[in-house]
């Protein structure tokens, strides 16, 4: 098989690979589309190893067909999945633990499901198995509203019917993350978003930022506010008053996706599929797909995050059937 693997250099380097061995509990995967994440950037730039036992290139989620699965799978051979990885996804083949593979929600595309269980994964994780939910009347805040994360925990906190709180860079990002239900929108290059935290108290935070701001707004949490750290975009310290902490019973959790247990993993895609499946299928729930591209051209994919240009995700493609549903 063929695969973007990253040479010496950390250069995308288009090459053969050996196709991937799949162990008795695995299902076999024909990859026809893949999703950029910023964890592929960060592993583009040397600094996020895939978890061992994985491939050692870019790719944490993919859409495409079954080629081989056990016996006892849920999925088989000919059926259309998405599935969950620890890397390797940029390629033209891939292996997953069979729980960590789902059929694609139904009437969605090979490029809109490769764009779901990274993100989707990481949302459901953070605000319902961390955070405990959300109910009426509780605030949910997160910074990076238009990224994949961001509009996918946007979605899912107006679920709950919690109000939204989120901050965006330019008014395209603005609009549409008002049409997904956010109730306060601020731009935070011309804004500030402190008054706003201080007036509606945060319920839950998803923040993947930190900085000092983190520390700033941590403190208008309401009583038994949960503040759940994904990454440190804004930098990594940050100061906090230890006494609010423990006065107002706050709690600050540290969460990732990529290292947990596949048995954790297969957990959550099944929570996915049961859940919130059917809302993709009804519409009540959607992926934004900003941009697609041959895999070959990973590099002006990845650019596109870089820049922070996108609504959404971006995809690449592996076959061109990837649009067909």
């Amino acid at each position: 098989m063929r695969a973007m693997i990253l040479d010496e250099n950390l250069h995308f380097a288009w090459r053969e690979m050996p196709d991937p061995v799949r162990k008795a509990d695995e299902v076999l995967i024909e990859v026809h589309a893949a999703a950029v994440n910023r964890a592929d950037l960060m592993q583009k730039d040397g600094c996020y190893a895939s978890p061992e036992g994985w491939p050692q290139w870019c790719g944490l989620e993919v859409a495409g067909v079954v080629l081989e699965a056990p016996a006892d799978a849920a999925v088989k051979p000919g059926d259309k999945v998405c599935a969950l990885l620890g890397g390797g996804g940029y390629s033209e083949r891939v292996t997953a633990p069979a729980g960590m593979v789902i059929p694609i929600p139904e009437g969605l595309s090979m490029i809109e499901a490769a764009s779901l269980p990274e993100v989707w994964s990481t949302v459901y994780l953070n605000l319902q198995m961390e955070a405990g939910g959300m109910k009426p009347g509780d605030v949910f805040y997160m910074q990076a509203g238009a990224s994949g994360v961001g509009l996918a925990a946007i979605q899912f906190a107006k679920q709950m019917g919690a109000e939204v709180i989120t901050t965006i860079d330019s008014p395209e990002k603005a609009e549409f993350v008002r049409n997904l239900g956010a109730d306060y929108v601020l731009d935070y290059r011309t804004e500030d978003i402190r008054p706003v935290i201080e007036a509606h108290p945060p319920t839950v935070a998803l923040d993947c930022i930190g900085g000092k701001l983190m520390g700033e707004c941590f403190r208008h949490m309401v009583f038994g506010g949960r503040w759940i750290m994904i990454a440190t975009m804004g930098g990594s310290e940050t100061t906090i008053n230890l006494e609010t902490v423990w006065r107002k019973r706050l709690r600050l959790i540290g969460s990732t996706l990529r290292s947990r247990t596949p048995e954790e993993k297969s957990a959550i895609l099944q929570a996915l599929q049961e859940k919130l499946w059917p809302l993709f299928t009804a519409r009540k729930l959607v992926t934004n797909i900003h941009a697609v591209f041959p895999l070959q051209e990973a590099e002006q994919a990845h650019g596109v995050l870089r820049r922070c240009e996108n609504i959404g995700k971006v995809v690449l493609t592996v076959k061109d059937s990837a649009s067909d549903l």
